[in-house]
């Protein structure tokens, strides 16, 4: 073995114990959030969906500027501040007492994930080859669903004994993520020495058919982040405990880690990335349209398993697409410009999911918000079949592929 590969297992190793930290403190504090600040305190579901979508602009939106820090600076500085900005944010949410409170906390939350995530995409790139992309990044779900179960469970434990706890626990995990990267991760380089971060900026933004692809997204992003903002709130209505949201997060990890890899690899035999995307929107929709008609746990739960299988399929074929396209002279700039479309969707998604389900309490209708998401869900198929299908003979850069 080679220096150089020896360097990309090791770099993928710390990688894969990174990203359990990374999502489990995640997945501690913002699914509790709605739960807290809508359920038990009884907030404007429009009010706390606001704050979630400012988080999402505030990380997903500027993830282009932090990209382009990290392809001019490197990585780990921009990995080790953003995870102590992020850490901050959430120890000033358990203490948020009122919606502005609230709202600052998920912007410093969201400040601290544009620096750190577009370092780590572009890490995922820099150390794997595009042919084993795909299982890596479903390897990487396989676990993300694991440490997500895991950071819900104990965000609900903590939020038994009061919300505080858990903003300082998801604070502490931080805390710990950025000095295991201060210590352990080396100083990589990202991108080809020497690129300024105004002309790594400049890069993916005249790259539109990578533009189409970001901005058609959108509509995913809106379907998913429903798992923060109508999902949680309608599985603790319908039980009438918080604890149902960690149940979700079990059942998600059992599927990850008993579908996920042999879908991806019966996926690489038969279907492009691009068909694989298509159908796991199309399975994610199905699931959304029969979630308007669920009225008690069990089906609401079998619902919430179709919308998780979709994501397996669709989501390490997103994130390899999205690879595809990334230039050595900008891997993280790509890296965080490809997260501007869930900075639009996850706007919109946590607006309009919080104000649809205030207007479906007043108006006695529970259906709407599903059937809402649901039409959203088939119109982003439409526009990604549509961008898709013009392009299988279009010739490409050499390390990208087709894409759509």
């Amino acid at each position: 073995m080679t220096g150089a590969q020896r360097a990309r297992r090791l770099g993928k190793r710390f990688l894969m114990i990174d990203h359990m930290l990374v999502v489990g403190g995640f997945y501690l504090v913002f699914p509790i959030v709605g739960l807290h600040f809508v359920g038990q305190l009884g907030w404007a579901a429009a009010a706390v969906g606001l704050a979630l979508g400012a988080r999402q602009v505030a990380q997903q939106g500027l993830a282009l500027f932090g990209g382009s820090l990290s392809d001019r600076f490197g990585a780990k500085p921009m990995i080790v501040g953003g995870m102590l900005l992020r850490a901050s944010g959430f120890a000033l949410m358990g203490f948020a007492a009122n919606p502005a409170w609230l709202l600052l906390s998920c912007v410093m939350s969201g400040l601290g994930g544009s620096l750190f995530e577009p370092a780590r995409g572009a890490l995922g790139v820099k150390l794997t080859r595009p042919a084993e992309r795909p299982r890596f990044y479903s390897a990487l779900m396989m676990q993300e669903s694991v440490s997500a179960m895991t950071g819900a469970l104990l965000g609900t434990l903590l939020l038994a004994a009061d919300f505080r706890w858990v903003g300082l626990g998801g604070c502490a995990v931080f805390v710990l993520a950025a000095l295991a990267n201060a210590w352990l991760l080396p100083a990589y380089r990202v991108a080809t020495p020497g690129t300024s971060a105004a002309r790594a900026m400049r890069i993916p933004l005249r790259d539109k058919p990578f533009l189409m692809l970001v901005l058609a997204l959108s509509g995913y992003y809106i379907m998913t982040v429903q798992l923060m903002m109508l999902v949680p709130v309608t599985l603790a209505g319908l039980s009438g405990t918080p604890r149902s949201v960690a149940w979700m997060y079990a059942m998600d990890a059992l599927l990850a880690l008993t579908l996920l890899y042999p879908m991806a690899r019966l996926g690489e035999r038969y279907l492009s990335l691009e068909a694989r995307l298509l159908a796991g929107i199309g399975i994610m929709s199905c699931a959304v349209l029969a979630m308007s008609a669920a009225r008690a746990l069990v089906p609401m739960f079998v619902c919430i398993a179709v919308f998780h299988t979709g994501s397996l399929v669709a989501e390490p074929a997103r994130e390899s697409l999205v690879s595809r396209y990334a230039r050595p002279a900008a891997r993280a700039s790509y890296m965080g410009l490809s997260r501007f479309g869930l900075a639009l969707g996850g706007l919109f998604g946590y607006t309009a999911g919080g104000w649809l389900l205030d207007w479906s309490r007043a108006m006695r209708a529970p259906q709407l918000p599903w059937l809402a998401m649901a039409g959203i869900g088939w119109l982003t198929l439409a526009l990604l079949a549509c961008a898709a299908a013009p392009l299988p003979g279009r010739k490409l850069h050499a390390d990208r592929g087709v894409g759509l």
